[in-house]
């Protein structure tokens, strides 16, 4: 199949639950593509509301009463989202004729060594017939693709009347079936590992399987952390007639949101590893796909199908971002955390883009904070934390819970039950009094206990807050999860500037000592392995022992890699090598510890 040429080389990924809920309204008529996340169907039917009388479009409610109302919302939302869109493009396009600025805006954006820019340059330089030149932007101007994410683990079972429903109505399921019966023709995002039972769902919408022009009209991304797990998830979708288009992938630690450590596997290395084995996995996954198609009765394409591969987690420099384009050949480039500084893009609250701007590398941490019990990228100073402590020191920790979206444990009715709900949190200090702990070891159990914050309400406020959109129950504030990398941009910035950034043209960027992403990267992961060490000295078994040596074993290999990578680089190879040199040293002053015979 064709390649398709695309108007960037970068995408906007998927950010908390409000951040980017409205991405593609903003940035799609400019060919910049973004990502939706629809693990919130509460907030979605407040945005479609919105929206829909913002563009004077019809809005019916969907009520929680409304039976499959979860998969009805998010499909009623990406229709809207998908017909704002294509209004906005249309008026970009057709405002060629009126001279204004919105088109040349849509050009200008493009890197110059973009071949539409150029083009579209020489096109228009002596253009006769307007006709002519409208018949070529409609055939060369694309929008950018609104892509939905949902997180593979969301996936809590739905009660009706204590009584609980079939697996299609888990969450995960219910919102891959809104998009699914969208209108729109783009991508679902998987994230946060493989999910069998859901993955087997695909088959049942007909979007996601090639037609007879080897379109799909719905497409599957995975972002993924390694080879490996690449490979397994593409064969396993595969043997059920279902083509991965896209392996995305992310640092483990040096991206924001919650952070999926690898076992010591660098982002380096593991783009090498893609690199060198593309060819191999489309031609080993579509060997699987055709079997499978072929006992479906359905279409075969006599070649594989378009499989892009692309990289986001910590980039920050144009050099940073050329440089993962050229040397591993990858297709777009996910540029994150710099874009909540960006309100054209991204919708965060001001108060909060405040605080984002002024933070310091300090001010950036893993937290422990998530009930999913995975580490959190967040930042000093959110309003969540600060509701959250206030509780805590009223003696009324938790939270109501009203959305239960990350309730992935049960209570004793077998109801779904999270860890930062206040019935929770009651329920584990009350057994934590009755162990009658000295006053240390009870304070380090009860703030295990009470750290864990509401992310469901906090991830999605800021929208609530920057459209004045009315919301009921108790304040959980806003939390936001920015990657490390935010320490480095400190000022709001324009559309503009940001993509004038990524592709070299300015810098917005103050900070003189900003690591390399390479470098931040294993920093983190030496950090990481530190702490992991220091876990295991009281209690020490045979299988910690094995995952830190793997982990060991992973890291050497990644920092030899980068010795051998960074000796080739003609501008700050020096400075690159030094910095690997100190961590290097770091990494080996850590001892695991030895474990004792019997």
């Amino acid at each position: 199949m064709q390649k398709q040429v695309k108007t960037h080389s970068f995408h906007i990924p998927v950010m908390g639950l409000a951040y980017t809920v409205d991405s593609p309204i903003k940035v799609a008529k400019y060919g910049i593509s973004s990502v939706i996340s629809i693990v919130d169907d509460f907030l979605i039917e407040k945005m479609n509301e919105y929206y829909s009388n913002k563009f004077k479009l019809p809005y019916n409610e969907i009520s929680t009463k409304v039976e499959d109302y979860r998969a009805k919302r998010i499909t009623s939302y990406l229709n809207t989202v998908d017909t704002i869109v294509k209004q906005k493009f249309e008026n970009l396009k057709k405002s060629f004729e009126d001279k204004s600025e919105e088109i040349d805006k849509y050009i200008d954006l493009l890197p110059d060594f973009s071949e539409l820019k150029q083009n579209f340059t020489k096109k228009f330089e002596n253009y006769n017939l307007k006709e002519d030149a409208l018949h070529w932007i409609n055939n060369n101007l694309k929008a950018g693709s609104i892509d939905v994410n949902i997180m593979t683990k969301l996936d809590k079972p739905n009660f009706k009347k204590n009584e609980q429903l079939p697996s299609e109505f888990n969450d995960a399921h219910a919102a891959l079936r809104g998009f699914a019966n969208s209108n729109l023709e783009s991508s679902i995002i998987l994230s946060a590992g493989m999910n069998p039972r859901l993955y087997s769902y695909f088959e049942n919408f007909e979007d996601f399987f090639p037609n007879e022009n080897d379109f799909l009209k719905k497409k599957i991304i995975l972002k993924v952390s390694d080879y490996r797990s690449a490979l397994i998830q593409g064969k396993f979708l595969a043997k059920k007639g279902l083509w991965v288009s896209e392996y995305r992938i992310e640092s483990g630690l040096n991206c924001g949101g919650h952070a999926f450590a690898s076992d010591g596997y660098l982002l380096g290395p593991i783009l090498e590893e893609f690199k060198n084995h593309k060819e191999a996995l489309i031609t080993d996954v579509h060997n699987i796909l055709k079997s499978a198609l072929e006992s479906k009765g359905k279409h075969i394409p006599n070649a594989p199908l378009e499989l892009n591969i692309t990289v986001q987690g910590g980039v920050g420099t144009a050099d940073e971002h050329e440089f993962l384009l050229e040397n591993y050949n990858v297709d777009s480039v996910g540029w994150g955390t710099p874009f909540l500084l960006v309100p054209e893009a991204t919708t965060v609250d001001a108060p909060t883009i405040k605080t984002l701007s002024i933070a310091k590398e300090k001010d950036l941490y893993l937290s422990n904070v998530s009930p999913l019990g995975v580490p959190f990228n967040s930042l000093n100073g959110n309003t969540n934390d600060d509701i959250r402590n206030l509780r805590i020191s009223e003696n009324k920790p938790g939270s109501s819970c009203p959305k239960k979206f990350l309730a992935l444990g049960t209570d004793e009715n077998g109801k779904p039950l999270c860890t930062a709900s206040r019935k929770f949190q009651s329920q584990k200090l009350e057994e934590l009094e009755a162990k009658n702990l000295d006053t240390v070891d009870y304070e380090k159990q009860k703030e295990l206990i009470t750290d864990k914050t509401c992310l469901c309400e906090g991830l999605s406020n800021a929208a609530l807050l920057n459209y004045n959109i009315e919301k009921k129950g108790e304040n959980q504030g806003v939390a936001i999860c920015p990657g490390p990398n935010m320490a480095y941009f400190d000022k709001e910035i324009s559309l503009a500037e940001m993509v004038q950034h990524i592709y070299g043209k300015t810098n917005v960027i103050s900070h003189k000592n900003r690591p390399h992403m390479f470098i931040k990267e294993l920093a983190m992961y030496v950090d990481y392995f530190s702490n992991k060490v220091n876990e295991v000295k009281h209690s020490y078994t045979m299988k910690q022992q094995k995952y830190l040596k793997t982990f060991q074993k992973n890291m050497i290999e990644g920092m030899d890699y980068y010795q051998q990578l960074f000796s080739t680089f003609e501008f700050n190879k020096e400075l690159l090598l030094n910095d690997l040199h100190k961590l290097k040293d770091d990494f080996f002053n850590i001892q695991i510890p030895v474990l004792e015979k019997a």
